[in-house]
């Protein structure tokens, strides 16, 4: 039987801690992920789904983004996608009984981890202007309110849609249609808090926003270069294709400011090896890189393969431009300034470069530890500078790999969730619909908190996640959140953004990835991109948590038939009827998509095409792949200050907190840590097991606070500190963002810790 939900909230500040672990995965994720899912599903119904998982029969899991391998294994899961099932395909529920046990107030005063254990949301709730429980409301009346809520705003750009990267291609594609059709671009999405820094920096440089390399790449690959990013926890399938790599003869370089268990060794648990063996070390070089010096470094090994003439004078000469400008700035580069920015010593950078001159096939793969800093955007084109310079772009084994988050993050972006869309993107929907979209830009995610906050937007409407949690700034953009007239949480789970609201709000309960969605023509299937830009079918098996969930796809439609009336600019009722009808609009409206429902029927569906990996053209302003060169910087912090990273722990996925443990770490039993390299902490003054207040400083001079949490000495890049979100964002000040894309800058920022009081 699966067990009970908590009844209190447990202690965070007080975790148990040992050193950090020097392998991932083997027996010990099985039995993990086993004892996740029996808690939530029992025993039965775990065996049951998670043979579906990743399956071309069954459903795509709802956790990362990872790509499936072409022959998908029996057991095509990982430990955090067992998790993430768990948690989407639980016995537990939040019935109506549960809130009128529980008051807003009191949720309120929860934690994360609290919520979301109680369990899945059962029917469509609302919190009347003035109350403090929500009550039951029928769909009809729940999408009443809506409709007239948004009709009478005297400007459509007062609304906002936000979209989370669960949401599926055929409901993204519908949602920023019915925007569109409303007469707004304001389609912030989860994108803008993690890779549009790719998004900005590869368009401009590749012309295409997206990685280009598929997965067969990597296994083709002489050296993979693994920056910012941590496989082991974030997209652990990973771990498989570098395993796979590495057999193949590939090299691997890690460069991030902590150690990570997964990329120092794997224990595959589908094989012998690794679950009573040693498994596959995977990291060939470390380099353990000071917070933000990316660019730095990646410039040195830029001037270092100029001044050996180790690059590609024909693949430059035919297929870029810019190349002289990039030369010139890189000879500048300074050894003793790249040390300070990176910490690295001159052996160690030439260890590296050694190793990409001796290989042919170079890919670079990076997440969150390169997108979220304010010159997040220049890092990413110097590896593209660095790429270009030795062909590595449309060659196969070589390329750039943002590995992205969420399962569906890059088909949201696809299917038009965007506040900036492209004119042919808008020109193919209006000669599609016969509407004319508007063309004056939206708001991404910051923006869309300081409309809130100044009084510029009145309705804020949510497709998933948990925006109140996942933004920076908590304190902003709680307050800029109680500012809306009403807000709107589409959701399969409670979670923070429930409790911080509009002044009237609603919850409107949807099926989850692993559910049956049945409609009038029959079970309706959905599909996907993954992270290398491949799209196929999600196909979910269990009976919905309840019968009165409605799938995304229908609430879209019911909401765009109530709000337009009826139905105008597209056929509502149909699309809800028979999904087949949605695809065959985005196959004429989206390139890549043509003869969709024929491809996406084919076991692991199809590759959308990308000009620079396929034929070495790029879709840019000159008509070639650019260098860049502009100037290089890094974050510094004064003395007795240090850089603060925001991080997840093993028990986590984005916002979603599985659990107490970051096992991997070595802390058990809570998340108010901080991860503190020990000479650091000496010169602070603050002992390893202390307690400390975490005050981050920007130039507004407010000073944001997050209290209470337990020093962790830990071997860290020195200056560098680090410790999770969504506990950190409090410290993310709204106005600290990445330059052209507007991202958080939530790996760089500046503070300082004091001992807590009663320390």
């Amino acid at each position: 039987m699966p067990a009970k939900p908590p009844e209190a909230d447990p202690v965070q500040d007080a975790p148990t801690v040992t050193g950090p672990a020097r392998a991932a995965a083997g027996a010990p994720a099985v039995a993990h992920a086993l004892r996740a899912a029996h808690r939530q599903m029992g025993v039965r119904r775990t065996a049951l789904t998670l043979l579906r998982v990743n399956q071309p029969d069954g459903f795509d899991c709802p956790g990362c983004a990872w790509p499936d391998p072409g022959r998908p294994h029996t057991a095509e899961f990982c430990e955090n996608g067992v998790k993430a099932v768990a948690e989407e395909a639980t016995l537990r529920r939040v019935t109506p009984a549960f809130f009128a046990q529980h008051s807003v107030t009191d949720l309120a005063g929860r934690s994360g981890y609290w919520l979301g254990q109680q369990g899945r949301l059962t029917h469509p709730m609302y919190l009347p202007e003035g109350a403090d429980h929500y009550e039951p409301i029928g769909w009809d009346r729940a999408f009443d309110l809506i409709s007239e809520e948004l009709r009478a705003l005297p400007d459509p750009d007062r609304a906002l849609f936000y979209t989370s990267g669960r949401t599926s291609n055929e409901a993204a594609f519908l949602y920023q249609l019915f925007a569109r059709a409303y007469g707004t671009n304001n389609l912030p999405d989860c994108s803008n808090l993690c890779h549009e820094s790719s998004g900005a920096a590869l368009t401009e440089t590749l012309g295409v926003g997206k990685g280009s390399v598929l997965l067969d790449d990597l296994y083709r690959a002489d050296l993979i270069i693994v920056a910012g990013q941590n496989p082991g926890t974030n997209h652990p399938r990973m771990l498989s294709a570098l395993e796979k790599a590495k057999a193949a003869g590939a090299r691997v370089i890690t460069v991030n400011p902590l150690p990570e268990a997964g990329l120092e060794r794997f224990k595959n648990p589908q094989t012998p090896r690794g679950l009573a063996g040693g498994g596959t070390p995977l990291t060939d070089l470390f380099l353990q890189i000071r917070l933000g010096g990316d660019q730095a470094l990646f410039r040195l090994l830029n001037k270092l393969l100029i001044d050996r003439g180790a690059v590609d004078t024909e693949f430059i000469d035919r297929h870029t431009a810019g190349y002289d400008a990039l030369a010139t700035a890189a000879r500048a580069a300074d050894w003793e300034d790249t040390r300070r920015a990176t910490g690295l010593t001159r052996d160690a950078i030439e260890r590296a470069l050694d190793m990409v001159i001796a290989s042919r096939r170079v890919i670079v793969c990076w997440a969150m530890g390169l997108t979220q800093h304010k010159h997040a955007v220049p890092t990413i084109k110097e590896i593209v500078n660095f790429l270009l310079l030795r062909g590595n772009v449309g060659r196969p084994g070589a390329g750039v790999c943002p590995v992205r988050g969420h399962s569906n993050v890059q088909g949201d972006r696809t299917m038009g969730i965007t506040e900036r869309p492209a004119p042919a993107f808008l020109d193919a929907l209006a000669d599609e619909f016969g509407f004319t979209p508007p063309r004056r830009p939206g708001l991404d995610v910051v923006d869309s908190i300081r409309a809130l906050r100044d009084g510029r937007a009145d309705v804020f409407f949510a497709m998933g996640g948990n925006f109140v949690a996942a933004s920076p700034d908590t304190a902003v953009t709680e307050d800029a959140m109680r500012r809306a007239r009403l807000t709107v949480h589409v959701s399969t789970k409670l979670n923070r953004s429930h409790c911080v609201t509009g002044a009237r709000a609603l919850i409107l309960p949807t099926l989850g990835r692993t559910e049956r969605d049945r409609q009038a023509t029959g079970d309706q299937f959905v599909t996907v991109e993954d992270s290398m830009g491949v799209v196929h079918a999600s196909r979910g098996r269990l009976e919905p948590a309840s019968p009165h969930l409605l799938s995304e796809t229908a609430i879209v439609c019911r909401l765009a038939h109530r709000v337009l009336g009826g139905n105008r600019v597209a056929p509502w009722t149909d699309f809800e009827r028979d999904y087949r009808l949605v695809r065959a609009r985005i196959a004429r409206v989206v390139p890549g998509f043509e003869d969709f429902e024929t491809r996406v029927a084919r076991p692991g569906g199809f590759a959308l095409p990308h000009a620079p990996r396929d034929a070495r053209h790029f879709p840019t302003a000159t008509g070639k792949a650019n260098f860049s060169a502009g100037p290089v910087t890094w974050p510094k912090a004064p003395p007795g200050r240090l850089l603060l990273q925001t991080l997840r722990s093993h028990d986590q996925y984005n916002t979603t907190i599985y659990g107490l443990d970051d096992r991997y770490r070595g802390i058990t039993g809570g998340r108010r840590v901080v991860l503190v390299h020990p000479e650091d902490a000496r010169d602070l003054g603050l002992p390893d097991g202390s307690h400390a207040d975490l005050t981050s400083e920007w130039t507004d001079g407010t000073e944001r606070t997050a209290p209470g949490f337990r020093v962790v000495h830990y071997p860290t890049a020195r200056g560098c500190a680090a410790a999770y979100y969504p506990e950190t964002n409090v410290l993310v000040p709204l106005d600290a963002t990445a330059d052209t894309s507007n991202t958080p800058a939530s790996k760089s920022l500046v503070v300082r810790l004091t001992p807590s009081a009663g320390a």
